[in-house]
């Protein structure tokens, strides 16, 4: 397994990045195209735009919260290759698809089968635990955090320049990157679970509630769980308030926007491809977690607070730091559970973020919608930020309570070589 190792994790970089890459590309476009959708084309006003992007993105989480477990399931029994290369497939044909929508609900539909088939983070995570020793896991992680990173450099500032062409235009890019890297998957990608670490697929673990329950079984897993939960509260609802808040704070054009997010992945790359894999090692990978959930709870304060545009780019920086947090968590993670186990533990993260994904931008949209509002007391456009910033700060709390006894000694013995378990009745 080790020799495939090399052509995995160059594939499994290039899908997050291409996947980030044309997801980046419609971000500074997406809320254009929807403004310009709303009353049957007659347009409609920043904060009308606002709740369809929250109802937008919980569309998508929804879809992924009740299908993830089951694509994490299926690929700890099938291996992570094929439900892999049916995710990205998804993914392609949805920006496509986004790009023809006639209407804001044919737009909603497509969103909900992207969901559907949207397992590409899920099963990435699982092929690293499978093909990375536990000690090497979080800077394999970090080049995850890389492959956002470079994403973000690219896409947003290539969707905004393409997006001053054609509003439909990124929409098109983003679709033939993500078929591309289907192609590349279908002809390279070689399977990284082996069948004597595949596991059969139950009911009990390809439902949602019950990928919850199976959390239990690993005590630290589940409190970071929590703790991820609150901090993806607060991330979901920054993404998807972003273009709005500097649209209406600050005036920023598209190609704006896209320069902002181009500073955010410049900061990722410089921070999870070459500083995790010293800091981490150095700080120890509770610590690393807790002081980068507490950089990005200041940084939420910040982007809030800022008066000025220039100051946006002050914070990006700063927040860039806290990007050793991630990393740290899923080594963390993956060094706790059983290898064939890893998917189904995957998708239970996966599934957990989506309820995340749903309520966050919910609550953030409507939080800036309201409070740039008439009805509002007071007029406070950065209240998305603020909400997201309590969020964080709980989540360190918890991530502080649940890491309490954790060193990296705690490896589960079974991560490395522990065979799966004969099958079960079908009825467990």
């Amino acid at each position: 397994m080790r020799s495939k190792s090399t052509p995995g994790i160059g594939f499994i970089f290039l899908t997050l990045l291409l996947d980030v890459l044309g997801f980046g590309v419609i971000i500074p476009v997406a809320p254009r195209l929807i403004e310009k959708l709303l009353h049957d084309g007659q347009g409609g006003t920043d904060s009308e735009a606002a709740y369809v992007v929250g109802w937008l993105a919980a569309t998508y989480a929804i879809m992924q919260f009740l299908f993830s477990p089951l694509l994490g399931a299926l690929s700890d029994r099938v291996g992570r290759r094929p439900v892999l290369l049916v995710a990205i497939l998804g993914s392609g044909i949805d920006y496509f698809a986004m790009a023809f929508a006639p209407t804001l609900f044919f737009f909603f539909i497509t969103r909900a089968l992207n969901g559907l088939s949207g397992a590409s983070m899920t099963v990435c995570n699982a092929y690293i635990a499978d093909i990375t020793p536990p000690e090497k896991r979080a800077a394999a992680f970090g080049m995850v955090g890389a492959a956002f990173g470079l994403g973000f450099i690219l896409g947003p500032l290539g969707g905004g320049l393409l997006g001053e062409i054609d509003i439909h235009l990124p929409f098109y890019v983003a679709g033939g990157l993500s078929l591309a890297n289907w192609l590349y998957g279908y002809l390279v990608l070689p399977e990284s679970l082996p069948a004597e670490h595949r596991s059969h697929v139950t009911l009990a673990r390809a439902n949602p509630i019950g990928a919850f329950f199976g959390l239990g079984r690993y005590p630290v897993v589940a409190g970071l769980a929590g703790a991820m939960f609150l901090i993806n509260l607060a991330m979901f609802g920054l993404h998807m308030t972003w273009v709005l808040y500097t649209k209406h704070r600050f005036g920023w054009s598209p190609m704006y926007v896209g320069f902002s997010l181009f500073c955010v992945g410049v900061g990722a790359v410089i921070v999870q491809a070459g500083l995790v894999r010293k800091i981490v090692p150095w700080l120890g990978e509770r610590r690393s977690l807790l002081i980068g959930i507490g950089i990005g709870s200041l940084a939420y304060v910040g982007y809030g607070a800022a008066t000025q545009g220039w100051m946006i780019y002050v914070i990006i920086a700063f927040a860039s730091l806290g990007g050793i947090a991630q990393p740290a968590a899923q080594a963390i993670i993956t060094k706790t559970v059983r290898p064939y186990e890893q998917g189904e533990i995957q998708g239970a993260l996966t599934s957990l973020q989506c309820v995340a994904q749903i309520i966050g931008p919910l609550m953030a949209t409507r939080a800036f919608g309201y409070f740039i509002s008439e009805n509002a007391p007071i007029y406070l456009p950065g209240a998305s930020f603020f909400l997201g910033a309590v969020f964080s700060v709980l989540g360190t709390a918890v991530a502080a309570w649940a890491t309490r006894g954790y060193t990296a000694r705690d490896t589960h013995p079974a991560t490395a070589n522990e065979t799966a378990p004969a099958a079960k009745p079908a009825a467990e």
